[in-house]
């Protein structure tokens, strides 16, 4: 049971006259004990809670409701400091702080009771001003399983089934504060119809709320981007091996034990659980939301819309004069309107200059010819010559691999040939003695040895190919000898 002797009257100090400031040195407390400035170190005193107290009570000493309870007899404090150990009694005694005291110093310190430190960062969280970023826990949903199939470890299955109940319970949350916020934006209008005030608040939660939170969930975390990869990860699960799914099938039996019925599988109860989150996030509550944000920024536009006409015709008769016709008779309203019409018809004769009248001259479409020729037969004659036309055209083709490859085969044993000597045996030999002095070209590699091409003279009846030709000799030597040989 909740309301057990320690915490009889928990929620007691949040229904006084002082309310407003007890929650607000509730989450001084928890700000202190558990923020990031919080001294993990050292537990808090008396007079530091007490310190602390008198610091909220500063901030919010206006924030008092004297018609919280009728007739209470609770008494005007002199000051801060009295104030603040009012509050602490009250407290400790409702159950949010426990008194714990050291038996070997014999110091007292004011901790929150367990119920006080989770309704504590309740108060905190109802407040929007601190980074949250709920939005993130589709992915989280993801990382966990992830790691439950890497892993086999079951908390961490647990985990992503803790993050897709998350999921539901965020949306609802967001689409319950879109219908506040909408109500809340007509409630100021009906009661001040300031346009300022209207648009300020509007343009201040898209970017406070709906930028950071909102957009995120309809972008980057959105169901719909991870919903198909928490089904291939989950359909990998299911295809694990028996004896991963049954460590794991016992070890949740030992973790939670009523989590489903006895003659249910665990393993496959958090799946099938965590699948029908997802589908119901994608399907039920994401268009929710989007309905909701577009009712919400509809319903802005039409109030900014208004105010803008109120507000700019606040010093015209348009709206009395409409005010009026709309109580008059039919035959009198008629009446009226025809007088207004005939005293409006003024004769208004223009002329046109002509200096203005111009002829515009029409772009001229270029004809396109749409005629569809019949395909013809293309004759044996001219098969013939386009086949001997590409067979000539590749006869003659001629690349550096070819040369690079012919030149290999010539520098087996040798370090240096002399294009005389080369040999043809076919074509392709003949085009690559042709182009054989290009070897010189390739001295570019990283390497300590280089071609060194030298020129021997023109000869006659170089081969049977050719009747003469210039003879060149081709050496792979090293690159200090080649540098020397230059030199000399």
């Amino acid at each position: 049971m909740f309301f057990t002797d320690d915490r009889l009257h928990f929620f007691k100090p949040l229904t006084s006259k002082y309310r407003e400031q007890i929650a607000q040195c509730l989450g001084l407390l928890y700000q202190r004990q558990y923020s990031a400035n919080a001294d993990y170190g050292q537990s808090l005193r008396r007079e530091q809670v007490v310190e602390l107290f008198e610091e909220a009570l500063a901030r919010t000493k206006d924030a008092v409701f004297d018609d919280a309870t009728e007739g209470s007899d609770e008494p005007r404090f002199k000051n801060h400091r009295e104030h603040a150990n009012a509050v602490l009694k009250a407290v400790i005694e409702a159950g949010w702080v426990e008194r714990q005291v050291d038996t070997a110093t014999f110091q007292s310190t004011y901790p929150f009771s367990r119920m006080g430190r989770i309704f504590a960062q309740a108060l905190l969280d109802a407040d929007h001003s601190h980074i949250r970023t709920r939005h993130r826990n589709t992915r989280n949903t993801l990382n966990a399983l992830e790691a439950f199939a890497g892993r086999g470890d079951a908390y961490d299955l647990l985990d992503a089934f803790e993050y897709s109940e998350r999921i539901i319970t965020d949306f609802t949350d967001i689409i319950t504060e879109l219908e506040e916020r909408k109500r809340e934006l007509v409630k100021e209008v009906e009661s001040q119809q300031l346009i300022s005030k209207a648009t300020d608040q509007f343009f201040d939660y898209m970017e406070k709320r709906f930028q950071p939170d909102i957009s995120v969930r309809l972008s980057a975390d959105s169901v719909e981007k991870y919903r198909d990869d928490i089904s291939r990860v989950i359909y990998g699960l299911r295809r694990k091996s028996t004896e991963f799914k049954r460590t794991a099938e016992m070890r949740l039996r030992a973790s939670i034990p009523s989590l489903c019925d006895e003659s249910q599988s665990y393993l496959w109860y958090v799946l099938d659980t965590i699948e029908l989150r997802m589908k119901n996030a994608a399907d039920i509550m994401l268009p929710a939301l989007r309905r909701a944000l577009h009712g919400f920024t509809k319903r802005a536009d039409i109030v900014i819309r208004q105010l803008s006409y109120l507000n700019s015709h606040q010093n015209d008769n348009f709206l009395d004069i409409c005010q009026t016709l709309a109580g008059l008779p039919p035959a009198q309203y008629q009446e009226r309107l025809n007088n207004a019409s005939n005293a409006m018809a003024v004769m208004k004769l223009g002329l046109i200059d002509p200096k203005q009248v111009r002829l515009i001259e029409r772009k001229r479409k270029s004809p396109v010819d749409t005629s569809i020729n019949e395909e013809r037969d293309i004759d044996l004659g001219a098969r013939t010559e386009l086949m001997v036309q590409q067979l000539l055209d590749r006869a003659f083709v001629f690349n550096r691999q070819q040369l690079q490859t012919y030149i290999c085969d010539a520098f087996k044993d040798k370090r240096k040939v002399s294009t005389r000597e080369l040999p043809i045996t076919n074509a392709l030999d003949l085009l690559a003695l042709a182009h054989v002095i290009e070897v010189g070209s390739v001295n570019n590699l990283d390497s300590d040895l280089r071609f060194h091409v030298e020129w021997q003279g023109k000869k006659d009846n170089f081969n049977e190919y050719y009747s003469s030709s210039d003879e060149f000799t081709i050496e792979l030597v090293e690159a200090t000898n080649l540098v020397e040989t230059m030199n000399d």
